[in-house]
């Protein structure tokens, strides 16, 4: 089980019958809005508010490594563009869609949905 404080930081339970372990992954000092598994559950998409994505591969157990910082203030939700592992896409209150490469973070493409974007 992962999950995140209000801090922003990363933690994840291990729970195996009525024993269970917490560990502390990672630490990115920015209150994380939501944690986005990739569809092979390879990575860890943790995102900000403030417009920064971060990627966390649970098996290396490493550092989460800030992927882009798009520092907008109407910054809403990013999660993996499918199939595979090697896009996101992000979203903005004014409707624009982003498309990003999980490599380096690269802006790739953005399309403008013409329409205020809400989340739910």
């Amino acid at each position: 089980l992962y999950f995140s404080a209000q801090e922003g930081i990363l933690i994840f339970y291990h729970i195996k019958d009525l024993q269970y372990e917490i560990k502390i992954c990672a630490d990115i000092s920015q209150p994380i809005s939501s944690l986005v598994f990739s569809p092979d559950y390879t990575s860890l998409l943790l995102v900000t508010d403030q417009g920064t994505v971060y990627s966390y591969r649970p098996a290396r157990s490493g550092e989460a490594v800030k992927l882009l910082d798009t520092s907008s203030s109407c910054f809403l939700a990013a999660g993996f563009l499918t199939p595979g592992n090697d896009y996101c896409v992000s979203v903005t209150i004014s409707g624009e869609v982003q498309v990003w490469s999980l490599e380096d973070g690269t802006f790739l493409s953005k399309l403008n949905l013409g329409i205020e974007v809400h989340v739910t």
